[in-house]
């Protein structure tokens, strides 16, 4: 999508007769920097292994944000059951290992209700619940929602120095109309400058764990 429209040109600094492709190319580098296929609300799929001590996961795309009307931004989640949390000699213990050593848990999937999972939609840390067995989960697999649902107006300036950076290139003749997305791919590092990656910041996915 188009970070920035025509109707807001000169607000953030651009000329009204700018092509519009213009936009369109630097919203697409603006994702390739963020790292992400989009920074509107966007629905993802992840596998993270789970830390037995720890029962929970940071997801990668932030912020999490439900898409209307769910309310909640965890579409679906399933776990892997891994070993006994508890150790084999304590009561609970005993009975998870022969439950699990029964039906073969260890190693099979199971559906986790979305609702019973607790999560923060600005970090992405998802606390898993606890199993009634005291088996853990050492894997999970979550579909979920995230991204913006209001492009904030850093992105927007960040959209339009990046157009201006690309009109200040010599390289890229921005009056023929024509863009060369490998042309661009190749200037990226000087398009996206400092003052650009400075407000994109807080928006560059980064896998936690």
């Amino acid at each position: 999508m188009n970070y920035l429209l025509p109707s807001e040109y000169e607000q953030f600094g651009l000329e009204t007769a700018t092509p519009e492709a213009w936009a369109a190319a630097a919203s697409a580098l603006i994702d390739a920097h963020c790292r992400r296929s989009s920074l509107a609300v966007t629905q993802y799929v992840e596998q993270h292994r789970v830390s037995p001590d720890r029962n929970l996961v940071h997801l990668t795309y932030l912020p999490l944000a439900a898409v209307t009307p769910a309310v909640n931004p965890i579409v679906a989640i399933r776990g892997r059951y891994g070993a006994s949390l508890l150790r084999r000699g304590e009561f609970q213990g005993d009975m998870a290992h022969d439950v699990s050593k029964a039906f073969s848990l260890t190693g099979t999937w199971t559906n986790i209700d979305p609702a019973a999972v607790d999560f923060d939609v600005n970090t992405g840390e998802v606390s898993l619940p606890l199993n009634v067995l005291a088996i853990a989960y050492n894997e999970v697999e979550i579909t979920y929602t995230a991204g913006l649902a209001e492009i904030p107006d850093e992105v927007k300036f960040s959209c339009s120095q990046i157009v201006r950076n690309a009109q200040a290139t010599p390289a890229l003749n921005v009056r023929s109309g024509r863009l060369d997305r490998m042309k661009l791919d190749y200037f990226a590092d000087s398009l996206v400058d400092s003052s650009a990656r400075k407000m994109l910041a807080p928006y560059v996915a980064q896998r936690i764990g």
